[in-house]
């Protein structure tokens, strides 16, 4: 053996001898700088070796080399040569597997297990056979059940409710098969996937008479297959023998049952069982939570939002999306846009992206509470952040901007949809934004251009459409365009609503006599005739008061409840434009106060009396102050009452942008009859007379000479 050594960083090569056992014994190369040669009495490289043994002739080596390095074993040995491969992600937590393939291999569409292809092949041939007990009695014929195992495997493959009760009713039919109550549970979470109620409350009482055991799987299923069916009474039914068999329920029948409650406006319900859960033991979920919260949320209890809230940090339950868009919703019922803010920042704050429906939400509470900027602003943030934005979150912002009018802000809103990269394409309630938007705005002719390009591109008109531009010709006395554009709507299908005769109403208030007010009430027959007919009876002064009224409720009882206040105030400014009998409007008013249609119209406290006109039309204000100024010359002359030292109006300043409210039209109307009302100046839209003023104004007014003069 021959050593060479010229280095200090020596490379040893040694075979192992379970892979050459056979070759003869190796030539160790070595390089030192402090030897420059080393020769051991050990035989050439071209000598066979000698009789010496293994450890003489290892002796030299050990000597000169083996001394001044490491003695780690793993220092003396260089590792074995690595292949370049992919790096690998292994999980930390687990073992690490002994061999990691570096490609996934495909699997097989069957299982790996030689038993199951026939009972998978069993399975798809039961869930296509029309004839289930059929397809069972060839399976398994007399002498040749199924094992427990195979038949609630095949019992969980067959996804129709109707075969799984006719699985169920064959494994009765077997003798002695062992049909316990997990059976039970499959076939009932079955029945409430089909909402089939009435088979689920059927079934658990079979259970009972044959002595099956509920368990909490059990009750649970049963429950929510009631909540699901909207069958309030038998989930709490249920619920409450729950209890009474010594059951407890488990996290989904909890959230369940309080979901039930709250459904059922039982707040204080809700609250003794949620306390009465955590006091078991029972740790709420982010579900029980979200329920919760829409409870109070529905409710408007701003204090309950606050409770949930402190419980949720208490409890240290970290909300995720869908809890935080129910509180925000929540939040926003309850009147609090800024406590719907700070809950939107947080949810940001806390690396949680919000969807369509955080960001719907939020928008419409700031509509609602006509926080223009912060709307604003969250659409640039939208835009910045490339958060989801479907057509419903165009629609909102667009409708928002129609309520505010803000006319620029939709128009840049419109042409975004537009845009070819948008998923959201502008549908039919976005025109009808934008034509309530130049309606409002007192810009018939864009309102009509929009219709028009409606039509053009074929999309689907809907009634709200036709309704506001409607509205908007008839302010701008367009009445022969109104018509064509509602025989337009309703030669494409469209099925005049209560609005749109509320809307036709209001056009005919506008009119002159003759044929415009024809043509107008031409439509109005076709959309309901019994409006048309009040009118005729209106104007005829044979008709008594009693048939009035009796039509009049009739026709109030078959609308819908938010138009019969506008149908009124309609029939009243009609009366008052178009030369019907005088006493008309007077009886028109009686009757909405009659049935309910000005609540809170007039306010007596000691110091002050008040007339508020700001649910009222333009007519109908002017009757309804004609009627209380009578009411207080009455008071005066009969002296029954002690008159207040003021008396106040309240017309409103309207909140939109476009809207002119009735201030103008009642000062005009003030300043006709001389009444002795100032405007209040710290308070736009509120009408001011002390008593020394106006009682002299009311004799000059009201007095017999004054009247029969």
């Amino acid at each position: 053996m021959v050593l060479l050594c010229a280095s200090t960083s020596p490379t040893i090569s040694i075979p192992h001898p379970l892979f050459s056992p056979l070759k003869p014994p190796a030539t160790f190369l070595c390089h030192s700088s402090k030897t420059s040669a080393v020769t051991a009495s050990s035989p050439t490289a071209d000598q066979t070796p000698s009789s010496s043994s293994l450890s003489d002739q290892l002796l030299p080596l050990s000597l000169t080399l083996l001394t001044s390095q490491p003695t780690s074993p793993s220092a003396t040995v260089a590792p074995p040569p690595r292949l370049p491969a992919k790096p690998t992600w292994t999980n930390p937590s687990k073992p690490r597997p002994t061999v990691l393939a570096l490609r996934r291999q495909p699997r097989p569409p069957f299982s790996h297990n030689p038993s199951l292809r026939p009972l998978t092949a069993l399975s798809r041939t039961l869930r296509l056979s029309p004839d289930l007990p059929s397809a069972l009695s060839a399976a398994f014929p007399p002498g040749h059940s199924p094992s427990r195992d195979d038949a609630l495997l095949l019992l969980n493959s067959l996804r129709s409710w109707q075969k799984s009760l006719q699985f169920l009713d064959f494994l009765r039919s077997l003798p002695d098969f062992p049909l316990d109550t997990i059976f039970y549970n499959v076939v009932l979470k079955s029945l409430r996937a089909g909402h089939q109620w009435h088979h689920v409350e059927r079934l658990a009482g079979e259970m009972i008479d044959a002595s099956v055991p509920l368990d909490n799987i059990t009750y649970s299923t049963i429950i929510t297959a009631a909540k699901r069916c909207r069958r309030f009474d038998g989930a709490l039914r249920w619920f409450e023998r729950m209890y009474r068999t010594g059951l407890m329920p488990d996290e989904v029948t909890y959230s369940a049952v309080l979901d039930v409650y709250a459904r059922l406006g039982h707040r204080e319900e809700v609250v003794t069982l949620y306390e009465r859960a955590c006091a078991s033991g029972w740790r709420p979920d982010a579900v029980a939570f979200s329920v919760l919260g829409k409870m109070f949320g529905e409710a408007g209890d701003y204090d309950g939002i606050r409770y949930v809230l402190k419980e949720m940090k208490d409890l240290g339950v970290k909300p995720n999306a869908v809890v935080y868009n129910t509180l925000i919703q929540a939040t926003g019922k309850a009147g609090k846009p800024g406590l719907a803010r700070s809950l939107f920042e947080e949810m940001v704050a806390a690396g949680l992206s919000p969807n369509e429906k955080t960001l719907t939400s939020l928008i419409k509470i700031y509509g609602k509470a006509r926080w223009s900027r912060d709307a604003l602003e969250l659409w640039e943030r939208m835009k910045s952040n490339r958060w989801p934005m479907d057509f419903i979150l165009y629609n909102t912002l667009l409708s928002m901007c129609a309520d505010l009018g803000l006319e620029e802000e939709a128009e840049k809103l419109f042409e975004d949809m537009r845009r070819p990269d948008r998923y959201a394409r502008p549908d039919s309630w976005s025109y009808t934004a934008m034509i309530n938007i130049y309606g409002s705005g007192g810009k018939p002719d864009r309102a009509v251009k929009m219709f028009e390009e409606m039509l053009e591109k074929g999309v689907e008109l809907n009634v709200m459409s036709c309704t506001c531009l409607i509205q908007c010709l008839g302010k701008a006395r367009r009445i022969g365009d109104a018509v064509r554009v509602f025989e337009t709507a309703t030669e494409r299908g469209i099925r005049p609503d209560d609005r749109l005769c509320g809307c036709l109403l209001s056009v005919a208030a506008v009119c002159e006599e003759g044929g415009e007010t024809d043509m107008v009430l031409g439509c109005l027959k076709k959309a309901n005739n019994r409006l048309v007919g009040l009118l005729k009876m209106l104007r005829d002064e044979q008709v008594g008061f009693g048939e009035i009224k009796d039509e009049f409720r009739g026709i109030m009882n078959e609308a819908a409840v938010e138009v019969r206040r506008p149908f009124c105030n309609c029939l009243i400014d009609i009366c008052r434009n178009q030369g019907h009998p005088s006493r008309r409007a007077n009886e028109l008013l009686h009757l909405g106060n009659l049935y309910g249609l000005y609540p809170g119209l007039h306010a007596r406290k000691s110091e002050e009396w008040s007339l508020d006109l700001r649910s009222l039309s333009v007519g109908a204000a002017k009757t309804a102050f004609e009627e209380w100024m009578k009411s207080l010359w009455d008071s005066v002359v009969e002296e029954e009452e002690v008159l207040p030292f003021s008396f106040s109006v309240y017309t409103g300043s309207g909140t939109h942008k476009f809207s002119q409210g009735l201030a103008s039209s009642f000062t005009s109307h003030l300043n006709q009859v001389a009444a002795p009302f100032r405007q209040v100046e710290e308070k736009c839209g509120s009408f001011v007379a002390s008593k020394e003023d106006l009682v002299p104004w009311l004799r000059a007014t009201f007095s017999p000479a004054v009247v029969n003069a």
